[in-house]
């Protein structure tokens, strides 16, 4: 798959291509519904198949107070895309000059000029340009003049009928609802992030813990108790228990959430390293024990229902 980060040049120079274009956080199993039928009419026409994104969600500049949380960084779509099939993944710089650019302009510069669109293939709510004057209709109408032609598309449901969509997907994660989150994205749920020193009160207790400082502007899963997946930098694989929350246990109230990953049948420390935590199950609530005795029972009740869920 090709990595485009700049539009200087055409992308497929003789030839032409069927495309499509959005943010695409998380890739969810509606966007992988939009990229294959991207893919699959390319090769019917026996053209070339691109994605088009942009190197941070417009909304982190266009409404950066209201920005949503992420689901996914630029690298880790871009290694999802890689999945799909596609021939090429256009990386688009989003900064306030790219905000206030008409859609005209944009649909000149990045579909006719860039990559010699026949085809637009777009969710049929698709918004684009300065003021979001871009739609289907407009895409449509400047089709007739540009020799491309528009497809809408209604993104897939989920087994509930809820349309699936990033919005859902945060929302879900929000409420701890892992199962839900994970049946939209076609995928368990993944963080990531730095492994940092924590106070080391797990270990003292006999549960040691690595601590994965998630970026802020990360979403992360509500305060519980899960089951998880850890994957090292090496790409070592461990069952895990995860917390996250302010331990009431040993603090009445804290600043923020922690991310706290026990994992299974390792030794060693993890720091400085990236940690990526895979989501597989919500097991309980975070709530506050009377006493060290009673904390380490459950503990030892979430491990082994951790061990079963988790396991690899």
């Amino acid at each position: 798959m090709l990595v485009v980060h700049s539009l200087n040049s055409p992308v497929f120079p003789g030839e032409r291509s069927v495309v499509t274009i959005g943010a695409y956080d998380g890739l969810h199993r509606g966007h992988r519904a939009v990229i294959s039928s991207v893919v699959e009419r390319a090769k019917r026409l026996g053209e070339r198949s691109a994605v088009v994104t942009f190197d941070r969600h417009p909304a982190s500049v266009v409404r950066p107070d209201s920005a949503p949380l992420l689901l996914t960084s630029l690298e880790q779509r871009i290694e999802l895309l890689k999945q799909t099939g596609i021939d090429a993944v256009i990386v688009l710089e989003f900064d306030e000059a790219a905000s206030g650019e008409e859609a005209e302009d944009f649909i000149r510069r990045v579909f006719v000029d860039g990559l010699r669109a026949q085809e637009i293939i777009v969710g049929e709510d698709f918004h684009f340009g300065r003021g979001r004057r871009g739609n289907v209709q407009l895409l449509s109408a400047l089709g007739q003049d540009h020799d491309f032609a528009v497809t809408p598309l209604v993104l897939r449901r989920s087994e509930s009928e809820e349309i699936i969509s990033s919005t859902a997907i945060r929302a879900a994660l929000q409420r701890g609802e892992i199962a839900a989150a994970n049946a939209m994205l076609g995928r368990n749920v993944v963080v990531a992030g730095e492994v940092v020193h924590g106070d080391e009160r797990g270990r003292t207790i006999g549960f040691p813990t690595a601590n994965v400082d998630v970026p802020q502007g990360f979403i992360v899963p509500a305060d519980g108790v899960y089951a998880a997946r850890c994957v090292t930098e090496s790409g070592e694989r461990f069952a895990c228990a995860v917390n996250i929350g302010k331990r009431p246990t040993f603090y009445g109230s804290a600043d923020r959430s922690l991310v706290e990953c026990h994992l299974l049948e390792f030794s060693g420390d993890l720091y400085g390293q990236r940690l990526a935590v895979e989501f597989v199950e919500r097991l309980r609530d975070e709530q506050r024990f009377d006493g060290l005795d009673a904390l380490k029972a459950q503990l030892r009740a979430d491990v082994d229902r951790a061990r079963d869920l988790a396991r690899l």
